[in-house]
């Protein structure tokens, strides 16, 4: 496996959330911790090599010097990849158990794998999957085989 560049990476994802308390307690019923280094208005998850960050919407507006209305959810999907078909179906039962919004009910994918979408509270999108082609490693990281 060859490394990135030093540069080719995310250190911190920041979404923007209508209600913060709800938020941290969406998260935290899919059993996720938040960071001691959480304040009053910002909400951070240590992720693996990275960070997320729940962050009141119009806090973040004004921190980008952009009205809310611009702000949107915008056209990205997060994911997570799990080892088993087994695992998304559980995932996807505990994330609409804490309120998410079922998009898509896992199944299996034209690429091979297993996946499904939920949105979270404020319309992130959340696609857990399956990819039999990209190996986890033994603390869920996701590092992308090179070519054969």
């Amino acid at each position: 496996m060859s490394n990135p560049a030093p540069n080719q990476r995310v250190s911190l994802i920041t979404l923007g959330v209508a209600n913060l308390a709800r938020s941290i307690q969406f998260y935290r019923d899919l059993g996720w911790s938040p960071h001691a280094r959480s304040l009053d208005d910002i909400c951070l998850f240590q992720m693996n090599g990275f960070a997320l960050a729940l962050y009141e919407i119009n806090a973040l507006a004004d921190d980008q010097k952009r009205p809310v209305t611009a702000i949107g959810t915008g056209a990205i999907t997060l994911a997570q990849n799990f080892d088993s078909e087994a695992e998304v179906d559980a995932s996807f039962e505990r994330a609409i158990a804490a309120g998410a919004t079922t998009i898509k009910k896992p199944e299996k994918a034209f690429w091979g794998g297993y996946s499904g979408y939920i949105a979270d509270p404020d319309g992130h999108i959340w696609e857990l999957a399956m990819n039999p082609n990209w190996p986890l490693s033994e603390d869920g990281s996701l590092i992308l085989p090179d070519p054969k």
